[in-house]
């Protein structure tokens, strides 16, 4: 399902990249990777069940290429069914051609594999710096066209300020995005390449992360973990919180009274309201 604000697909945002499309059999050694792809790792067990797939069912989407002046064509979106069908020997393969310009097509690309959730935290944000460097768009820009609020964005883009050491932690999924958003409470670098050491092989919880930090910073855990009041948060609300956010792309609050408690949860615009309700009611991220 696509997401809200995407009903009417690519064509809805980027409409000068949908100019006169055309459903051809293309060979596939005329085709050539997108340079300025985001996604970078393709796992080689993925690779092949796709394509066993291939061989099983056929190419049943076809890939979105642009053609280029020497009468060859550049992926806009579908390297991963592009390598699958080389890897099984295709001679042709199903694209969709149209013609992008440069902007059209890495932002195109990037809105596709975030649709289909395929780049990890780290590529995606390289993705939207690109972005915004290369076009000058500010984060709401790239909030709209992605389909996403701009405080994921932002948070998103905040793991780039993180040392490498921690980035392939959470490239490679050892560590969350919530770990990797507390460890940046601390402006030492070297502490953080610490905790995050010592997150990944004690397996610790982001409050652990988060209270390490507190610790180390001088500043009491009941300052940052007081509500109302003078009551203490329960044990664990900080880390729901983080899975929350995490889950629903967007800040989350949670506080808790004596008899009852509350969330609430921040969206952008109308349409990202409707994505958090989808997530909600249907219990499941909606994909393309």
């Amino acid at each position: 399902m696509a997401r809200p604000g995407m009903g009417r697909g690519l064509a809805a945002i980027l409409p000068e990249a949908a100019a006169e499309p055309e459903l051809r059999e293309l060979p596939v050694e005329s085709i050539r990777r997108n340079p300025q792809q985001p996604r970078t790792q393709f796992g080689p067990d993925s690779l092949k069940a796709l394509a066993a797939s291939l061989v099983e069912a056929g190419v049943v989407q076809p890939l979105i290429v642009r053609p280029l002046r020497d009468g060859r064509f550049e992926l806009i979106a579908g390297e991963r069914r592009w390598r699958a069908a080389r890897r099984i020997g295709l001679q042709t393969i199903p694209g969709i051609v149209r013609t992008a310009d440069d902007a059209s097509m890495l932002q195109q690309a990037i809105v596709e594999n975030v649709q289909r959730e395929e780049l990890n935290p780290l590529e995606e944000a390289a993705a939207y710096q690109q972005l915004i460097e290369d076009f000058s768009l500010t984060h709401d820009d790239v909030a709209l066209r992605v389909g996403k609020s701009r405080t994921t964005i932002t948070n998103t883009l905040r793991l780039l300020q993180l040392p490498p050491a921690i980035q392939r932690y959470v490239k490679d999924g050892s560590l969350r995005m919530g770990h990797a958003r507390a460890l940046l409470g601390t402006p030492d670098r070297a502490f953080q390449e610490q905790l995050a050491k010592r997150a990944v092989s004690e397996d610790l919880s982001v409050r652990d992360v988060e209270d390490a930090i507190r610790s180390r910073e001088g500043t009491p855990a009941t300052k940052a973990t007081r509500t109302r009041g003078t009551k203490l948060r329960p044990p664990g609300l900080l880390e729901l919180e983080e899975l929350l956010g995490d889950y629903l792309e967007t800040r989350v609050r949670i506080s808790m009274g004596p008899s009852r408690g509350k969330v609430e949860v921040d969206f952008a615009t109308l349409e990202d309201l409707e994505r958090i309700y989808r997530i909600v009611t249907e219990g499941r991220r909606p994909t393309s």
